[in-house]
C-alpha cells in the first residue's frame, strides 16, 4: 500500500483562526444563539445561497440541528438536505432525504425528550466549493418509545456522535455520521453481541442469494508482497504542517506498527475518548488499546480518506479526519476468538493540537457494524 497522499486540494480554504467557531458562537447563553439568534450585518462570512438568517456556517449547523431535533421541525430536512443526499452510517449508504426524514422520526419517537448539545464543530471550505463541517454532539434522552434495537426500556441514555457533512447553498448533500451505537445498546440494557447477531441474521435474510454474490476478498494492501511498508515522503513544507503531521503519525503508528512513535505525536497525558465509552488517559493506556486492535487484526491496513482543519501555530489546531481500516480477524480479543473473516471498519477522529502535539482525541468507528461482520 502506498502511503496515504493528501486529498486536500487547497489549504487556503482552511480557517486560519477560531474567530468563527463554536466557542465564540455560544458566548451569551442558549437564549442568544438558539432562541434569539444573533443579527449580524454583514454576515461573518460569505454564505451565498444560504437562508439570510444564518450568519456563518457554525450558526447554520447548530440551529438547523436544534430546529429539526429539539423543536420537532422534522420537515425542515426538506429545506436543508438535497433531494438525492447520501448519508453513510452504521447500516451503510442511505440514499435520498426521505430516508433521512423517516429515520429522524423513528429516533425521536424512541426518545421524545431528546436533547442534542453541540460539543464542537470543526469546519473548512467556503460557499464556492462547499462547507465541510465535523459536528461532535452529546445526545441525552429517555427511551420511552420503541427503537430499532428493541422495545422501550425507560432508561436514560447519554451518548455522543460525530457527523461530517458537506453543504452548499443551504443544503447538505453528503454526510458521514457515526453514533456511539455500541454504547447506546449497552445503556439501553441489551446485550451488544445478541443484538448484533439479530441484526446480522436479518441482513442475511434480506440479502439476495445468487451467483452474483461473490464472498471473496483480497488481502489488505499494506505490504507490497514480501516488502516492507512504504516510507512516508519527506516533508517539503517549512514550519509545522498539520496535515503532514497527522498523516505521518497514523502511517507510522498504524501501518508501520511503530508504537514508540506515539511519543512524537501525543503529549504524555493525552486524553482519548473512544467508541463504547472507552476513555484512555496517557500514552501507555492508548498504546495498549492500539496493540489489542492490531493483535485481533494483525494484517490491518489504515487509510485516511479525508482530512481538514482550522487554526494556526500560536492558537493550536482542531482537526477532523475520516479513516478506514481493512483487516482479517486472526487473533483473540474483545470480539472473541478469531473467525478468519475479513472486516471493514471506518471512523472519524477529531484532534486538539497545541505546540506540535496532540492534546486530546475523539474517535468513533462503526463498532456495532464491525461486530455484525464477525458474528454473521
Amino acid at each position: 500500500m502506498a502511503a496515504d497522499k493528501r486529498t486536500t486540494s487547497n489549504a487556503s480554504i482552511m480557517p486560519k483562526d477560531f474567530s468563527i467557531s463554536l466557542d465564540n458562537y455560544i458566548r451569551g447563553g442558549t437564549d442568544r444563539f438558539l432562541l434569539n439568534p444573533p443579527k449580524v450585518s454583514p454576515r461573518k462570512q460569505s454564505m451565498q445561497g444560504f437562508e439570510p438568517q444564518y450568519v456563518d456556517i457554525i450558526d447554520y449547523i447548530v440551529r438547523i440541528t436544534h430546529r429539526i431535533w429539539e423543536e420537532g421541525g422534522i420537515g425542515y430536512i426538506y429545506d436543508t438536505y438535497r433531494h438525492n443526499s447520501r448519508v453513510h452510517d452504521d447500516v451503510g449508504l442511505q440514499y435520498g432525504r426521505d430516508k433521512i426524514v423517516a429515520d429522524t422520526i423513528t429516533t425521536i419517537n424512541a426518545f421524545p425528550d431528546i436533547r442534542l448539545y453541540a460539543d464542537d464543530i470543526i469546519w473548512a471550505g467556503n460557499d464556492k466549493v462547499g462547507f465541510n463541517t465535523s459536528h461532535r454532539t452529546v445526545i441525552l434522552g429517555h427511551n420511552t418509545g420503541p427503537s430499532r434495537f428493541g422495545p422501550p426500556t425507560g432508561k436514560k441514555v447519554h451518548v455522543w456522535c460525530i457527523a461530517n457533512c458537506v453543504a452548499v447553498e443551504n443544503e447538505i448533500y453528503e454526510e458521514w455520521v457515526l453514533y456511539n451505537n455500541s454504547a447506546l445498546i449497552k445503556q439501553l440494557g441489551f446485550n451488544l453481541f445478541d443484538v448484533a447477531r439479530q441484526f446480522a441474521a436479518q441482513r442475511a435474510e434480506q440479502a439476495e442469494v445468487s451467483g452474483l454474490h461473490d464472498p471473496r476478498s483480497g488481502e489488505p494492501e499494506r505490504l507490497p508482497g514480501q516488502g516492507k511498508p512504504p516510507v512516508y515522503p519527506a516533508k517539503t513544507s517549512t514550519g509545522f504542517d498539520v496535515e503532514d503531521f497527522i498523516r505521518r503519525a497514523y502511517h507510522e503508528v498504524w501501518n508501520w506498527r511503530l508504537l514508540n512513535k506515539l511519543h512524537d505525536y501525543y503529549i504524555p497525558n493525552v486524553r482519548v475518548h473512544g467508541a463504547t465509552d472507552r476513555e484512555f488517559y496517557g500514552i501507555g493506556a492508548y498504546k495498549s488499546y492500539i496493540l489489542s486492535v492490531m493483535a485481533m487484526f494483525p494484517d490491518l491496513a489504515f487509510h485516511i480518506d479525508d482530512f481538514y482543519w482550522m487554526g494556526n501555530d500560536e492558537d493550536g489546531y482542531r482537526t477532523s479526519m475520516r479513516w478506514s481500516i481493512v483487516g482479517t480477524h486472526r487473533g483473540p480479543g474483545i470480539y472473541g476468538q478469531p473467525t478468519g473473516k475479513q472486516i471493514y471498519m471506518w471512523g472519524i477522529n477529531q484532534h486538539t493540537i497545541k505546540d506540535g502535539l496532540i492534546q486530546e482525541e475523539w474517535t468513533l468507528f462503526n463498532e456495532f457494524a464491525l461486530i455484525q461482520q464477525l458474528v454473521s
